[in-house]
């Protein structure tokens, strides 16, 4: 599973996800390993999220950040500007955090959607076609239309 870690030691990698964070004001904030992450809704090392602070530590899965960091970006779009760990989304809405995180993933050097989707069904992302690779191709529509409604134009999806 890809971490942020991992992330964290490729240049251009790092560099696209600060620079995507920051187009959404989004503030990331690591952690040394052995801390707690403020905001995390299933406990460290899963990414955490208070207000427009992304919270991780370098064994935070890349999904998981990707995960938390498109929650915020989803909540202001529909109007929740500040919470702390849970989004208090809707399923509707969960499902376009999905799509957004791997249509960010494909945007970033050497991950891309694949390899994310791969990483979100061995975490245990369960959508009802099967795999989140078989969600992403034939059945992520409404979530496409969610982000479109809210401003959030889904560009060079597969």
């Amino acid at each position: 599973m890809l971490t942020f870690g991992a992330v964290a030691e490729g240049r251009a990698l790092r560099g696209a996800l600060e620079a995507w964070l920051a187009t959404h004001g989004i503030k990331l904030v690591p952690h040394g390993c052995a801390e707690d992450l403020p905001g995390s809704y299933w406990g460290a090392p899963e990414a955490g999220i208070e207000s427009d602070q992304l919270h991780v530590r370098d064994d935070t899965p890349l999904h998981s950040l990707l995960h938390e960091a498109c929650h915020l970006v989803c909540a202001r779009a529909a109007g929740r500007p500040d919470f702390a760990r849970d989004a208090g989304s809707d399923e509707r809405e969960e499902d376009a955090v999905c799509l957004l995180q791997l249509m960010v993933a494909d945007r970033l050097p050497h991950v891309g959607w694949r390899r994310l989707a791969v990483d979100m069904d061995a975490w245990g992302y369960r959508f009802m076609v099967g795999s989140t690779a078989a969600w992403f191709g034939r059945d992520s529509v409404a979530a496409r239309d969610w982000l479109v409604s809210k401003g959030l134009h889904p560009v060079g999806l597969h």
